[in-house]
């Protein structure tokens, strides 16, 4: 069992704390909040150890939970890792790209653990769709979100955009060659929608489109790839899967749709499948795949390395969206 410590109680905090106490891998140690109303509070409605000291609290950790405003991660991070503490550290990992460069080597001289919150990776319909995308080719992604003030202190491309960067880099292996970005500053002092275009080296694109002024939610990604198209509701955690398949000899379902390119080529068979998505809570799993990582010494789902290139994406994306609205 792991002692762990949660650094912020706040709307996500809550939700890891619950999660936490979910996992029987774990040991709570307790939290620390700097709000003394919210920390009084959920200390007595959840039982839990509220810690006055940031420093003893990374002390009776083994692992520590950074769930806090993104502008104190990398203070936080950093403490913990001079301590050699294991990490799991909320998205974006830092308030800015130097800070991101300096929490890589910090986690690589610590030599523990860390785990960053990008946590669509663990959404069960994307790891459902996962083993069928291959080389994508194209990506569109929709990511709309009623309005809601928590958040808009940073631009929406860091609040939400950052999320679909993380899934578009990780399954297209190839550098970003060219960005294109606009966005606008709606009811808030950063941009509020903003849409971005990834080229990468291998040809592959991906369009990215974020609101947080939405009338209604939407978290949708669409992969084209030679053959196939896989589309992922990440709200509604389904899967769909359009995929061309060869033909030696006509099937026997009368109602298959088969695409004849003549004496010339292959018969080819259009398949249609929904596969059932196991409901799982993604917070937990990626929790509980940290524990395992920890415990086995096996690379965990989601290194520092990759929350940092989301991270580095997002300003670009950011400055590009700057530069246009100057």
């Amino acid at each position: 069992m792991l002692k762990i410590g949660l650094l912020g109680v706040g709307h996500l905090g809550l939700i890891h704390l619950k999660c936490i106490k979910n996992i029987s891998e774990y040991r709570l140690v307790g939290f620390y909040d700097p709000d003394e109303e919210r920390a009084k509070k959920v200390a007595v409605e959840h039982d839990v150890r509220r810690y006055d000291s940031i420093t003893e609290l990374i002390d009776d950790s083994d692992v520590v939970d950074i769930v806090t405003p993104t502008v104190s991660h990398f203070d936080l991070a950093k403490e913990a890792l001079k301590k050699a503490k294991h990490l799991f550290i909320e998205k974006p990992i830092a308030a800015n790209v130097q800070e991101g460069e300096e929490l890589l080597k910090l986690a690589e001289e610590a030599n523990v653990m860390v785990q960053v919150g990008h946590v669509e990776r663990f959404n069960p319909a994307f790891k459902e769709a996962l083993p069928v995308i291959n080389k994508p080719m194209f990506i569109e992604a929709h990511r709309l979100s009623e309005y809601n003030p928590r958040g808009t202190d940073v631009p929406v491309v860091l609040d939400l955009m950052i999320h679909d960067i993380d899934i578009v880099l990780s399954v297209i292996k190839a550098n970003v060659r060219r960005i294109f970005a606009s966005g606008v500053p709606v009811i808030s002092d950063t941009p509020d929608i903003a849409n971005a275009r990834l080229e990468f080296d291998n040809g592959a694109v991906a369009n990215l489109t974020a609101s947080r002024i939405s009338l209604k939610n939407m978290r949708k990604m669409r992969f084209f790839q030679p053959n196939a198209y896989i589309t992922v509701d990440f709200l509604d955690k389904k899967t769909e899967i359009v995929r061309l398949e060869e033909l030696d000899e006509m099937p026997d379902n009368p109602f298959a749709m088969v695409l004849d390119p003549g004496k010339n080529g292959k018969k080819r068979q259009l398949i249609f499948e929904k596969p059932d998505v196991r409901q799982t809570n993604a917070i937990e799993e990626e929790l509980r795949s940290l524990y395992r990582s920890v415990t086995g010494n096996q690379p965990v789902m989601v290194p520092v390395s990759d929350g940092f290139n989301a991270l580095s994406i997002a300003h670009q994306i950011v400055e590009k969206i700057n530069f246009a609205l100057q």
